[in-house]
């Protein structure tokens, strides 16, 4: 049941952990959002789409049943709902950086638990019942899996013998005097859409090009655009050295024997290649950030 027909699209986006680095994308990606304080409907300077903003835990749910045409939420939280949804384009960002996120199993430092096999009749706590429940099915366990309403990390060992939590680099565990028994699950963001809404051809159309802007967003996120100066005697020696998409595009400057040079690389690389760059004849080197690369 879509709520909107037409040319408009429903799209969640997700409270909490995650709403600052999606503004921040969505933005890099061309959407300005706005919202206030205590508003779920924030403000998109884009006519053709109306936002919500909802609990990642929620959103599946939601496009699955129509209330969203599209959605950006965690493939955990898809996982957990074991929603029916089109999955659009698969987005590696988090609110600490671009790495996937990861729900583990932790238990207490000095706790005899080594493997999955030894929660056979312990206590777990945690916020993705259903991962955790679905995770012991696999393993053939029977362990009582209860919902943690948070600070799930300080339940342990008092409470409950073990937890299922999410994390992206472990530090909240290790501070709570907890070790990582293995990865249970990796997830990361995903660009979801209605069943429904994905057969009709305006809304998908739509969905494609945010999907498509997203991507590029992301992408330019670890590249930067190299701009230099070479002249013809040293043109050779600096492409050669140049890391590119494609190639480098280089240019005759008029009325000299020298030539304009720019190439778009990784932003990683930078600090070596231009004292390379440098060495190789290289002048007037200018480094800018990119906010969209679209192959």
């Amino acid at each position: 049941m879509t709520m909107v027909n037409g040319n408009k699209i429903v799209l969640g986006l997700p409270k909490g952990s995650l709403q600052e680095a999606t503004f921040t994308m969505m933005k890099k990606a061309g959407f300005s959002i706005s919202v206030s304080s205590r508003s779920y409907q924030p403000t998109v300077d884009d006519s053709e789409i109306e936002a919500r903003l909802i609990r990642a835990q929620e959103i599946s749910r939601y496009v699955e049943q129509g209330v969203l045409d599209a959605g950006l939420t965690g493939y955990d939280w898809i996982t957990e709902n074991q929603s029916d949804v089109v999955e659009v384009a698969e987005l590696i960002y988090a609110k600490q950086g671009l790495r996937p996120v990861r729900w583990v199993l932790a238990v207490p430092n000095d706790s005899p638990i080594q493997s999955v096999k030894d929660l056979e009749g312990k206590r777990i706590a945690t916020e993705a019942v259903g991962i955790a429940k679905q995770y012991l099915a696999r393993n053939n366990v029977n362990a009582h899996v209860e919902f943690s309403w948070g600070a799930t990390e300080v339940k342990a060992p008092e409470l409950v013998d073990a937890i299922v939590e999410i994390t992206e680099t472990g530090s909240s565990l290790r501070a709570n005097n907890l070790r990582i028994v293995e990865t249970i699950l990796e997830s990361t963001t995903r660009l979801i859409v209605n069943k429904d809404a994905w057969k009709n051809d305006w809304k998908r159309q739509k969905i494609e090009t945010i999907a498509m802007l997203l991507r590029g967003a992301l992408a330019a996120e670890t590249k930067v655009l190299l701009k230099l100066n070479v002249s013809e005697a040293n043109l050779k020696a600096v492409t050669s050295i140049l890391p590119a998409l494609n190639a480098p595009t280089v240019t005759p400057l008029n009325g000299s024997a020298w030539f304009a040079v720019e190439t778009v690389v990784d932003q990683s690389v930078v600090r070596t290649l231009i004292p390379q760059l440098k060495a190789a004849g290289a002048e007037g080197i200018i480094e800018l950030s990119l906010n969209k690369v679209i192959p």
